[in-house]
């Protein structure tokens, strides 16, 4: 019979031994996300899969706001983060040493399924506004689109989710070298 793990079972690792430990080269830009909820949880997917840092941008609300803390249940106090107002300059920043990915539908954006990840490279993964998606000026600075292929009615999902799908397919190639 099927038993469920109770917590001290997980074998997850504390505060103190997460801030030690080595982070994946993923990089997650914010472009004007205006859900606290929604950045909330990508802190939480950016714990779950170690990723470097979040970079929030414009807009976006910054930790101690209380949707944010709501949602990310203490995980905006272990992954590390920093506002830069604007999205290019944040882009800039990881240009030559990441892979600037935006998750945009553009007509050379390619399935994310489809999308192989280098473990040997570094990433910097820029998410956009709920209704608006990705700015123009962010996207001009992109080295590759990648989308999420949908078969229904609606045209995008919700960013977060989106984010726990593309920081998923981005994170496995170096979570199966730890």
């Amino acid at each position: 019979m099927m038993r469920k793990l109770k917590l001290d079972e997980l074998g997850r690792l504390s505060p103190s031994e997460y801030s030690k430990v080595i982070k994946i080269p993923v990089v997650v830009i914010l472009d004007n996300i205006r859900s606290g909820a929604n950045v909330g949880a990508f802190f939480r997917t950016a714990d779950a899969f170690r990723i470097d840092r979040i970079i929030l941008t414009g807009i976006t609300p910054a930790p101690p706001h209380r949707e944010i803390l709501k949602t990310a249940i203490g995980a905006s106090l272990s992954v590390e983060w920093e506002y830069v107002e604007e999205v290019t300059e944040a882009i800039r920043t990881f240009q030559r040493t990441h892979e600037v990915i935006g998750v945009e539908q553009t007509d050379v954006s390619i399935p994310v399924r489809r999308y192989v990840v280098d473990p040997k490279k570094k990433y910097a993964l820029v998410f956009g506004n709920e209704v608006d998606g990705l700015s123009v000026s962010a996207i001009e600075m992109l080295h590759q689109c990648v989308e999420i292929m949908q078969y229904g009615t609606k045209h995008s999902l919700n960013v977060a989710v989106c984010g726990g799908i593309v920081i998923w397919h981005f994170a496995g190639p170096f979570l199966d070298r730890l």
